[in-house]
């Protein structure tokens, strides 16, 4: 039960207290954490890159349960993580209020694009309208492959055609797919297929069976990806490691973790943009 690795006396607190100081050496090894965060963070190697740093520092192991961001609030909701990284402004504000969460800190940014075939039969190429994009896709009853598993990403995508006045959902298993999967997968879905999707940056840059998929639309404003950590509300789900968790999460936005995530780079691009203390948008 996790309630019974929660049990620490008040040496062990102190030892963290200290860790979060610099003048302690780390935990037992056994010390682990949980996080819920989304399948972009995962696939595009920023936990490869950036838990061992913070393993190294603290004696913290970062166990990530990668899903969508819908599945990671309700592993939160269930008790089922000890921390939430994850980037659905509008899903989170409701988490909160909810009471499940506490201490909401934005952490990073990126960006989303709609990419598809390099023959472009919609004729999006080179639009900074993400829902001008939207609306021609449909008018052409072009192939677009849509994740479909409630993640942030499938949240944006379906705000985006909201706004494009079109109801893609009526149009799910003809021109619009959707497959109930990550960014990869659905990636490698329109690829097959010649279709578009919309996926993050740090996704696409890191995917590398792009066959003839190409990135079409960028720069809109309402392109916008932030990403924020939230603490679990121990008074909802006591058994949740929560002093190990805040520890993690103070690291994210700290000067050093901060830093680390901006020198992440893949193909000389930086995917994920810290913003830490920036006033939100």
């Amino acid at each position: 039960m996790r309630g019974d690795t929660f049990r620490f006396g008040w040496r062990r607190l102190a030892t963290l207290l200290m860790l979060l100081m610099g003048s302690a050496p780390a935990l037992a090894a056994d010390t682990f954490i949980t996080v819920a965060s989304t399948t972009s963070t995962q696939n595009s190697g920023l936990f490869e890159y950036l838990l061992p740093v913070f393993t190294e520092k603290t004696g913290i192991e970062v166990r990530v349960i990668a899903v969508g961001t819908g599945q990671a609030i309700k592993l939160a909701e269930n008790g089922d993580a000890d921390l939430l990284l994850v980037h659905d402004r509008a899903g989170e504000m409701k988490f909160l209020r909810q009471g499940y969460g506490i201490n909401r800190r934005e952490v990073m940014y990126n960006d989303y694009v709609i990419v598809g075939p390099s023959s472009d039969p919609a004729a999006v190429r080179g639009l900074r309208n993400a829902a001008a994009a939207f609306r021609r896709i449909a008018g052409a009853g072009s192939s677009f492959v849509s994740r479909g598993d409630d993640s942030g990403t499938n949240r944006q995508e379906l705000r985006l055609w909201q706004a494009a006045g079109i109801d893609a959902k009526a149009a799910s298993g003809t021109w619009y797919k959707e497959v109930g999967a990550g960014m990869g997968a659905t990636l490698n879905t329109a690829a097959g297929m010649d279709a578009y999707t919309l996926t993050d940056r740090a996704t696409w840059v890191a995917f590398k069976n792009r066959a003839s998929l190409e990135l079409l639309v960028e720069g809109d404003q309402r392109l916008f990806n932030q990403y924020a950590v939230i603490e679990i509300n121990p008074a909802v789900h006591p058994s949740v490691k929560s002093a190990e968790a805040k520890a993690f999460a103070d690291w994210l936005v700290s000067r050093e973790g901060q830093a680390v995530i901006g020198a992440f780079v893949v193909d000389g691009q930086v995917l994920f943009h810290p913003n830490a203390g920036v006033t939100e948008r």
